[in-house]
């Protein structure tokens, strides 16, 4: 007869001191939990993903491209790319991840160079790369991952120095800046806000003061202004947002309205998968920036809690991963890469219950796109390897070896 120890993989002979010592631990308290946790999640929110970007652009994919599977199979398509390159990332040890942070950083500030150049714009932003066919990609969307790892790395390295104001803000702020100048020069401001996020996660986990949030708010706050000044799109989401009742339905209030429509008519079940009505025209971007509204309408309230109970999972799963760990490299990157997923997120279906304004940033892992998908996939199999049990079958052998030794 064996008793569980504190750790999930350990068991120890009965009889033993160690034994007749230790306490069982609820689930929760068990180390492997956060991994399970953030790999359930992260899995389910995937296939969801799926399901739900066949059913939203099922009808405007055969209506513009002969076949309701068109859309879809480009997200399978990027989904089996993602889940190989998620899986090694869920092997790699802390030290190889800080080996790729200075190249990754240097690939994605390129890249952005590159689309300030020569990018094509796509819904008023220029921010994409075309390479022909169907490879498109967003090279903000990697410029999050990148600012994650060469962040997290930086500031492990000057960990006894964060204290003094110039170790914790030089670099990190004259280089999250210019990430940020890219993404706003091509007028992304809905992942500028988001890469803005994850630089904030990570000072403030390295020990920045509130007053340095106050002073960085009222340049901000100034960009923003004058971004939503200079873009009559953005002056009028801004507009719709602050009076919904004054905006037009079948002109700049169409999207914001109908997303509406599409939650209230799914009741607390919905109307079944397949069934919605806003996805036949009525609701612009509903297999991309407006899906929840269409889990909202199929699924209902319950289907739309499911996914918000589902990025708390992997909010609380990232945080505990953070807050746990011994590395300074690994607890900043776990804050930087929940943030960005929490945060995006909380963005996202903010601006379909109307409680945001409309940036135009998907939902992650369930929003089509392979841009925004795999970078999202990859942030996640790192956490997942910082929070991946280890050396656990080498223990349970020596511990079986043990108790063979003690059973003779």
């Amino acid at each position: 007869m064996t008793t569980i120890t504190s750790d999930p993989g350990l068991r120890a002979p009965a009889g033993s001191p160690a034994a007749a010592a230790e306490k069982p631990v609820s689930l929760l308290q068990r180390p492997a939990t956060p991994y399970y946790l953030l790999l359930g999640a992260s899995t389910l929110l995937l296939v969801l993903g799926l399901v739900m970007v066949f059913s939203a652009s099922s009808v405007v994919a055969f209506a513009f491209m002969d076949s309701s599977m068109a859309i879809v199979s480009k997200q399978a398509m990027w989904v089996v790319i993602g889940l190989p390159l998620t899986w090694c990332a869920s092997r790699l040890p802390p030290k190889l991840w800080r080996m790729v942070a200075y190249p990754a950083l240097v690939t994605s500030l390129a890249l952005l160079v590159l689309v300030v150049v020569a990018g094509t714009e796509v819904n008023g932003n220029k921010n994409w790369l075309d390479f022909g066919g169907p490879f498109r990609i967003q090279p903000s969307e990697l410029a999050k991952l990148s600012l994650v790892l060469w962040g997290a790395d930086l500031l492990a390295r000057k960990e006894r120095l964060l204290g003094q104001w110039k170790h914790l803000l030089v670099p990190m702020l004259p280089v999250g800046g210019l990430i940020l100048v890219l993404v706003l020069l091509g007028g992304d401001l809905g992942t500028a806000i988001i890469i803005a996020a994850v630089l904030g996660a990570l000072l403030w986990v390295a020990g920045a003061p509130l007053r340095l949030y106050a002073m960085a708010s009222v340049p901000a706050l100034l960009v923003i202004t004058w971004m939503v000044n200079t873009r009559s799109t953005r002056m009028s989401r801004i507009t719709v947002w602050l009076h919904p009742d004054q905006a037009d339905p079948l002109g700049n209030g169409l999207q914001a309205l109908h997303g509406k429509f599409a939650l209230a008519s799914g009741g607390w079940w919905g109307v079944g998968l397949g069934g919605s009505k806003e996805k036949w025209g009525a609701l612009p971007e509903a297999h991309t920036d407006f899906i929840f509204a269409i889990i909202g309408e199929e699924l209902g309230l319950v289907g739309t809690l499911a996914v918000l109970g589902l990025f708390g999972v992997i909010g609380y799963a990232g945080l505990r991963v953070a807050l746990e760990a011994t590395e300074p490299f690994v607890r900043y990157a776990a804050a930087g890469i929940t943030a960005w997923v929490i945060v995006q997120a909380l963005v996202n279906i903010g601006a379909v219950l109307g409680l945001l304004p409309i940036t135009g940033v998907p939902l992650p892992l369930v929003s089509y796109g392979g841009s925004a998908l795999v970078p999202t996939m990859l942030g996640l199999g790192m956490l997942l390897s910082f929070a991946r049990p280890r050396g656990v079958r080498r223990r349970r052998r020596l511990l079986r070896r043990l108790a063979r030794r003690q059973a003779r």
